[in-house]
């Protein structure tokens, strides 16, 4: 079963840069260390202050050896101390999901039938 890690950010609105930043950087740890990166989601319309980090993992011991490689990956190391040094992230809160809903037909979304 795979779960999928939700991260809700809660950020600086006057600091979406380094945010941004911080993102790209995940973006190439992520992947290296073990899980299925779907991406990082800054506000662009409505709240300023919430942006979202996803990405999938086989199970929690998956998890759990991900998170170890995360913390030993140079890069993973200086992003933490950026987002230190830089105070743009408020809040970090982490959902744990599973998929319910599937199988789902792909790309037949509030499509009407017609006679």
């Amino acid at each position: 079963m795979t779960i999928t890690c939700v991260i809700r950010y809660e950020i600086d609105p006057f600091n979406h840069k380094a945010f941004e930043t911080y993102a790209r950087n995940w973006g190439q740890v992520i992947p290296r260390c073990g899980a299925d990166l779907v991406g990082y989601f800054a506000p662009h319309e409505g709240s300023s202050t919430t942006a979202y980090g996803i990405y999938h993992v086989e199970n929690l011991a998956a998890y759990e050896a991900y998170r170890d490689r995360l913390t030993a990956d140079p890069l993973g190391r200086e992003n933490y101390r950026f987002a230190q040094a830089e105070r743009f992230l408020r809040r970090e809160d982490r959902l744990f999901l599973r998929l319910v809903s599937a199988p789902h037909a792909p790309g037949n979304r509030h499509e009407e039938s017609t006679p």
